[in-house]
């Protein structure tokens, strides 16, 4: 029997990604309702345009227009110079009207390329209500979500394995967050991933003959991106080399059992029966400033692959220290702050990046656990942190005093150097101070004197062990060696 990966290795797996992220405008895409993610009353946000009640006209969101416009600009898109919307026809009890308003022959954007993944298209569209199924006798369906603006992003199908796959969407989280364009919390339903999953054999695939697709729908988190198109493919070859055939169908993901499963046959665009939207004016982009690529362009943010090359180019950090600051917006913001006020010293950065990965990290990580520590990094004010850092740099402070000083920053806040004189912990660098305690440890601690003296090295930190402790860790620990090692020769 041939091994799994023999067989495996036979075929090519081709993997186009669509995306849905809701964006954080203030109100919903074509009416007033508030656009409130984390409402729990069901129903508090809705209207008679987000209900489709007859005669009611929807109104575009020009705010969610220009988030979706400055994605495009990001992944250096082809921003449209005509758009429309369109009905997208089709009957499931969240969606109010009957129809979704979308973009389908005229999107936003076209093109573009997103962590080394060519795009095919970038549109708006309004969101479904949400539907409950597993908590009461009948099905409910909250309307809160119904009409938020949602943008679908679609790529090629350029993808070849989950780990891409992965990544890509990952990436497109994290420039979301750093265009403020939304947070994409995967866990509350703001980003939702479906997979377009094929295989065939090497010889087909060279040929252009590719595999029929399933679809994977609604997943909801990385590790289930990653855990179904591994199954998928799986699944496929193994049908394949039965002797079955695979069908074009949608199918959803059971993360308690890890496998995909059958949810109905796959739809086709005339299945929709798109038609311009009557309602809604044609929009001419170029006739709109704001949305010229020019301008769009001069107010996106630094954009998290240059910050990349930045912080590894001129702070030297490491692939792991540079994924750690540019994987959260919030940190990447506070730590670019700290490096602002430290005037971007070399030296200077280096000693912040290692207390704020250690030691600051280390504090709020045991404090809100895995999930949410980075979040709170504003605990304490950058400009507050990157002044420990001055005081570490200059040697008012030693390293065990900065971090008893941190310590109380984040339990009490407060200006670092008041904290270090209150509290004993500048660090001493008087010779004249020194040489009285050092006098008194080599009194009190002959035999180890002695021992030292006889060659054996470890009595010497001893000693300086000794002479930190008498001095509450406030000494200068190399000027304490040095002058021990004077005063013991």
């Amino acid at each position: 029997m041939k091994e799994q990966s023999e067989i495996t290795s036979k075929y090519v797996t081709t993997i186009g990604l669509e995306i849905h992220a809701e964006l954080n405008t203030a109100s919903k895409m074509f009416c007033a309702c508030k656009n409130d993610p984390d409402e729990e009353k069901p129903n508090a946000n809705v209207c008679s345009v987000c209900l489709g009640h007859p005669g009611t006209l929807p109104v575009l969101n020009k705010q969610a227009i220009s988030s979706v416009l400055k994605v495009g600009v990001a992944v250096n898109g082809i921003i449209a110079d005509f758009t429309e919307w369109d009905r997208k026809n089709y009957f499931y009890p969240d969606i109010p009207k009957g129809y979704q308003i979308s973009q389908y022959a005229y999107p936003l954007v076209s093109g573009g390329t997103l962590a080394g993944v060519e795009l095919e298209r970038i549109h708006l569209e309004e969101d479904t209500a949400q539907s409950t199924h597993d908590t009461h006798e009948k099905s409910l369906v909250n309307f809160n979500r119904a009409g938020v603006p949602l943008m679908e992003l679609v790529t090629k199908p350029v993808i070849h394995d989950a780990a891409t796959a992965v990544r890509f969407a990952k990436e497109l989280q994290l420039l979301l967050r750093y265009l403020g364009a939304g947070e994409a919390n995967m866990e509350k339903g703001e980003m939702r991933v479906e997979a377009n999953i094929s295989v065939a054999t090497a010889e087909n695939t060279a040929a252009g003959k590719f595999g029929t697709k399933t679809e994977v729908k609604n997943l909801n988190s990385f590790r289930a991106v990653e855990g179904a198109i591994e199954y998928e493919v799986e699944r496929q070859i193994e049908m394949i080399e039965k002797g079955e055939k695979v069908v074009q169908e949608t199918r959803g993901w059971d993360d308690s059992h890890k496998e995909t499963y059958s949810q109905r046959s796959k739809e086709s665009a005339h299945d929709y029966r798109y038609f311009p939207e009557p309602d809604i004016p044609k929009l001419k982009i170029s006739e709109i400033p704001e949305f010229s690529h020019d301008a769009l362009k001069k107010v996106l943010p630094e954009l998290p692959w240059a910050k990349r090359e930045r912080y590894a180019r001129d702070y030297g950090m490491t692939e792991k220290e540079v994924a750690v600051f540019v994987d959260s917006a919030i940190l990447a913001t506070y730590f670019d702050t700290v490096a602002l006020t430290l005037k971007n010293d070399p030296k200077m950065i280096r000693l912040a990046v290692n207390y704020m990965l250690t030691d600051y990290l280390g504090i709020l990580k045991k404090q809100f656990g895995e999930a949410t520590y980075i979040s709170e990094v504003n605990k304490i004010q950058a400009q507050s942190f990157a002044q420990l850092i001055q005081l570490i740099a200059g040697g008012t402070v030693n390293s065990r005093g900065a971090k008893e000083v941190l310590a109380i920053m984040y339990e009490k806040g407060g200006i670092p150097q008041e904290i270090a004189e209150k509290n004993g912990l500048i660090q001493k660098n008087d010779e004249g101070e020194l040489i009285k305690i050092i006098e008194t440890i080599i009194a009190n601690n002959a035999a180890v004197v002695a021992e030292y003296k006889a060659g054996k090295a470890a009595s010497l930190q001893f000693l300086i062990g000794q002479g930190m402790k008498a001095t509450k860790g406030s000494a200068n620990p190399e000027l304490l060696k040095n002058m021990l090692l004077s005063k013991l020769s």
